[in-house]
C-alpha cells in the first residue's frame, strides 16, 4: 500500500464533549437517564422546600409536645371577657377591632376564647385600642394614655 491512503492502524474518535452540571441537572437529561436505565440521584437542599414566612418553626414543635407539667401560659379567661366587653362596649366586631390594630381576626378570636399564647405587642395595641388595662394589678381600668411622658 502506498503512504497517500492512510494508515489503516490509526484510529481518531470523534467524542462528544462532557454535560456541564447545569446541564445534566435539566429536565431533558434526568428524563434520558431515566429511559436508559443511568443513575439519577434526587436530593433535597436543607430547607429548600416550602415558604420560610409560614413554615412550622422550633416554637411550633414545642407547642406539639405539651404536657401537664410542661405548657405555655395562655390568656386568661377573665382578659378574654374584658377584652369581648370593652369591644362590645365600642360597637366594634372581632374584625373591626383586628383592622384596628393590624392583626387576623382568627388573633382576637383567640384572645377573647383564651387559646391565645399572650404577646405583650398584641395585649399593648388591644390596650390602646380598647382604652382599658389587660395586664397587671389594675385590669380593666381605665387606660391613662401618655402616663411616662415628658412634662
Amino acid at each position: 500500500m502506498a503512504d497517500s491512503e492512510g494508515d489503516w492502524d490509526s484510529v481518531t474518535y470523534l467524542r462528544k464533549k462532557t454535560p456541564r452540571a447545569a446541564e445534566m441537572r435539566s429536565k431533558q437529561a434526568v428524563a434520558s437517564a431515566q429511559r436508559h436505565g443511568g443513575p439519577v440521584e434526587t436530593t433535597q437542599k436543607f430547607g429548600g422546600s416550602g415558604n420560610k414566612q409560614h413554615s412550622a418553626n422550633k416554637d411550633s414543635a414545642k407547642l406539639d409536645r405539651e404536657t401537664e407539667e410542661l405548657h405555655h401560659e395562655k390568656v386568661s379567661l377573665d382578659v378574654g371577657k374584658l377584652i369581648q366587653q370593652s369591644r362590645m362596649e365600642k360597637k366594634l366586631t372581632q374584625k373591626d377591632l383586628a383592622t384596628k390594630i393590624n392583626e387576623k381576626p382568627q388573633v382576637i378570636m383567640d384572645y377573647e376564647s383564651g387559646k391565645a399564647i399572650p404577646n405583650n405587642q398584641v395585649m399593648s395595641k388591644l390596650e390602646r385600642a380598647l382604652g382599658i388595662k389587660l395586664r397587671g394589678k389594675e385590669k380593666g381600668m381605665p387606660l391613662v394614655l401618655g402616663g411616662k411622658g415628658k412634662k
